[in-house]
């Protein structure tokens, strides 16, 4: 992993990255190839996400 990210700058940006990343992979799903792991997947991307954003709340 990379160093912490303390600054509000620092952390919209990482924020931005990861979610133009969740963007591509949605945008490159074929739909009738999905399969149930697949959207797991995604459903744990979202969550650490999340989980980031509050962890970045929290941060004076």
């Amino acid at each position: 992993m990379g160093s912490p990210v303390y600054d509000k700058d620092s952390q919209l940006s990482y924020l931005k990255q990861r979610l133009n990343m969740f963007a591509e992979v949605i945008e490159s799903i074929e739909p009738e190839d999905v399969e149930v792991e697949d959207i797991d997947r995604l459903l744990e991307m979202l969550d650490e996400l999340e989980q980031k954003c509050e962890q970045f709340k929290t941060r004076e």
